[in-house]
């Protein structure tokens, strides 16, 4: 969650009102899954949207730098620092086999059944045809690079 602005945060560095209206169109996204009733389901299944929005985030904040180039390192530093995007998470998407890697509890072996990686790590093609395989977690159908 971005941090709350002060009359201390600095002015955002150049270039980030090109980007603004997409970060509060984010923002708003996941105020109203907050304010949504979540009648009928799972506690883990009325996280899922929020998992989607913030990877969706850090992945559009990750483009932009990376993929595009279309933003400064101080400008992106700055939207690290704030909040707006995960770090670690973008950390593990530059390493290979983690391309496509949807939340970082879906590597922790402590999180999972068997101490062992998430379902959704699991390439398609070694599962059942038949099941629908989704994250306990995140609600992920699979996230693994070699789909």
């Amino acid at each position: 969650m971005p941090k709350i602005k002060t009359l201390r945060t600095k002015k955002p560095p150049d270039g980030f009102a090109e980007i603004e209206d997409t970060l509060l169109d984010f923002a708003n996204r996941l105020k109203d899954i907050e304010t949504a009733a979540h009648d009928g389901k799972k506690k883990n299944e009325s996280l899922w949207p929020i998992f989607q929005i913030t990877h969706q985030r850090s992945r559009y904040v990750f483009d932009l730098y990376y993929e595009r180039e279309a933003i400064s390192t101080e400008l992106y530093q700055w939207l690290l620092k704030q909040g707006y995007a995960d770090a670690n998470l973008i950390a593990k998407w530059k390493k290979q086999g983690y391309e496509k890697l949807c939340c970082l509890r879906c590597i922790q072996a402590k999180e999972n059944t068997y101490s062992a990686t998430c379902v959704c790590r699991v390439p398609k093609h070694k599962l059942d045809k038949d099941k629908v395989v989704e994250c306990v977690t995140c609600g992920c159908k699979g996230c693994a690079s070699s789909d």
